[in-house]
C-alpha cells in the first residue's frame, strides 16, 4: 500500500507541475518542436480518454468526475489488497493519474492535454503525464497479469524428477 500511495503521490506532483508549466509557456495552443517527432500543443480536453465523449456541459463535466471517484475509489481498495509490489505500484500510477485529471476538470472545466507524438502523417492523440501513468500502470497490470498466471502454475506444479 505504501509503494502504490508513494507512486500515485509521484504521478500526482509530476502531472500536476507539467500542467501548470505548460499552461505558462505554451502561448496559444502551440505546437512547440521539441522533437521532429515530439511538439507541445496545448489542448483543452473536455472528453474522456482520447477525447471521447467530449461534453460541454456542466452535468457532463460532474458525470465525469463523479465516475472517476469512483474508480479511484476502487483502485485504493484493490492496491490495498496488492500482493505484490508490482501491482501496488501499477495501480497507485493509475490512481495518480485519475486524480491529477480530476483536478483539472474540477478547477479548469477541462483536462490538460499537451504531449503530442507524430511520425510523419501519423499521430497520436495528445495526451497528459497522468494518462501515461494511466496506460503504463493498466500495461504492468496486463503483464504482471499474464507472466504472474504462469508464475503461479509453475510454482503450483513443480516439474517431476
Amino acid at each position: 500500500m505504501a509503494l502504490g500511495a508513494g507512486v500515485g503521490l509521484v504521478v500526482l506532483l509530476a502531472d500536476q507541475a507539467s500542467k501548470a508549466w505548460i499552461l505558462s509557456v505554451v502561448p496559444g495552443h502551440g505546437p512547440i518542436e521539441l522533437l521532429p517527432v515530439l511538439d507541445l500543443t496545448l489542448v483543452m480536453n473536455k472528453g474522456i480518454t482520447f477525447g471521447l465523449f467530449n461534453g460541454d456541459t456542466s452535468v457532463s463535466a460532474l458525470l465525469l468526475v463523479a465516475v472517476a471517484l469512483v474508480v479511484v475509489a476502487a483502485l485504493i481498495v484493490w492496491m490495498w489488497r496488492a500482493e505484490s509490489a508490482l501491482v501496488g505500484a501499477a495501480i497507485g500510477a493509475i490512481a495518480g493519474g485519475a486524480v491529477g485529471n480530476i483536478i483539472d476538470r474540477v478547477r479548469l472545466g477541462w483536462v490538460v492535454d499537451f504531449i503530442h507524438a507524430h511520425i510523419g502523417a501519423w499521430q497520436w492523440y495528445v495526451f497528459n503525464v497522468a494518462d501515461a501513468a494511466i496506460v503504463c500502470g493498466v500495461a504492468a497490470l496486463v503483464l504482471d497479469g499474464l507472466w504472474g498466471r504462469q508464475e503461479k502454475r509453475i510454482a503450483a506444479d513443480p516439474p517431476a524428477r
